[in-house]
């Protein structure tokens, strides 16, 4: 038999569930699975049932520790590589990954990086022209690889709670519903969203304000305050740090508000929702922008710069799109018409096709 698969993967959302998606349907295809990362990752050993967790030194690439830990993890990755002689190794970004992709190639192994987001991401520009395979969750909009036609255009693979949900039907507001509102900022929340989405509801006249219904994710930090604000003003709302049902959540909500990362803009396209989106102005390269710009090009959704974000503005925005409920509904398409079916399968066939090419050197 040939050797497993080995993936290596950062330790936030946006990287962990797709390498979820992929160790399952390899799993599914009789493919043993060794997730190769740094120790955070070892918490998350439940996730990938059946795989086999390896761990290996780095740090954030800004560190003044990067250079030697990095260095450390290389050499042993390498060794732990040589030892499993996997048949292909898969990184997903995030700088646990870059000591293990560049060990495998300095192996000259197999290799392939999955980039979930339109702008490649710093990890994986380290490593990206010397593997053999890039799959790509959105067309690359900044920083591609020098050889185009290693890209493979996959979409990006969806933890099974969201396959489920697929296109759900979208609930077109009427005139004597509730409306509902989804507001989260990623795993930990987003400040900016606690202080300014209440702000803004608050403002809206009476006979719109009182129909709300809001589920909203905030920092535990931020949750009495928030409490505090919807209570004062009348509106319904469920608040928590952590939502475990969130594409539940998604498919339940007629407008969403929230960041754009990677996982985020393709659970709203699997779904089908419409969503105001506000990306991360801190994030690296401004990857999150291209990400909602997706959406807003194509009439699904709105983009926000942070900096433009008011509470008086995001009222009177709130106000004109729920008194237009029919045009909700036709965005909740244009969103579900771009999203990529099949990503997971898409992405095991590359990895099959790749861990059957005879080794050569990547570089």
């Amino acid at each position: 038999m040939r050797g497993p698969i080995v993936l290596s993967a950062g330790g936030s959302g946006g990287h962990l569930f797709p390498a979820q998606a992929l160790a399952g349907e390899l799993a599914r295809r009789g493919h043993g699975i060794v997730v190769m990362t740094d120790a955070r990752f070892a918490n998350y050993a439940t996730s990938f049932p059946g795989s086999r967790i390896e761990t290996v030194p780095s740090a954030p690439l800004n560190s003044l520790l990067a250079p030697f830990k990095i260095a450390a993890g290389i050499l042993l990755a390498l060794g732990k590589l040589l030892r499993l002689r996997p048949s292909a190794v898969i990184g997903f970004g995030g700088y646990p990954s870059v000591p293990v992709m560049l060990a495998a190639v300095i192996a000259r192994l197999p290799t392939a990086i999955i980039e979930q987001n339109a702008v490649v991401g710093r990890a994986n520009r380290l490593v990206m022209n010397h593997v053999r395979r890039v799959a790509a969750a959105f067309p690359i909009a900044r920083f591609a690889p020098k050889d185009k036609s290693k890209i493979v255009l996959t979409g990006n693979p969806l933890r099974p709670g969201v396959i489920a949900l697929w296109g759900a039907a979208y609930n077109t507001p009427s005139a004597d519903e509730a409306l509902h509102l989804l507001v989260f900022g990623g795993s930990q929340g987003a400040r900016a969203l606690s202080e300014i989405v209440p702000a803004a509801v608050t403002r809206l006249p009476d006979a719109l304000k009182f129909r709300l219904s809001i589920v909203q994710q905030c920092r535990p930090e931020d949750i009495e305050r928030v409490r505090a604000v919807y209570a004062q003003a009348g509106i319904r709302a469920e608040l928590k740090p952590f939502f475990h049902d969130m594409p539940q959540r998604i498919a339940e909500a007629q407008l969403v508000i929230g960041r754009s990362g990677a996982g985020t803009v393709s659970e709203l396209m699997a779904i089908g929702r419409p969503a105001i989106l506000v990306p991360l102005p801190h994030a690296l390269d401004d990857n999150q922008t291209p990400n909602a710009e997706i959406l807003s090009r194509a009439g699904a959704g709105w983009t926000v710069a942070q900096r433009d974000l008011t509470a008086d503005g995001l009222a009177q925005m709130l106000t004109e799109i729920f008194a237009a409920p029919g045009d909700l509904g036709v965005r909740a398409a244009r969103a579900h018409a771009l999203a990529t079916q099949g990503a997971a399968e898409k992405l095991a066939d590359m990895v099959e096709q790749l861990s059957a090419t005879p080794e050569r050197s990547a570089a």
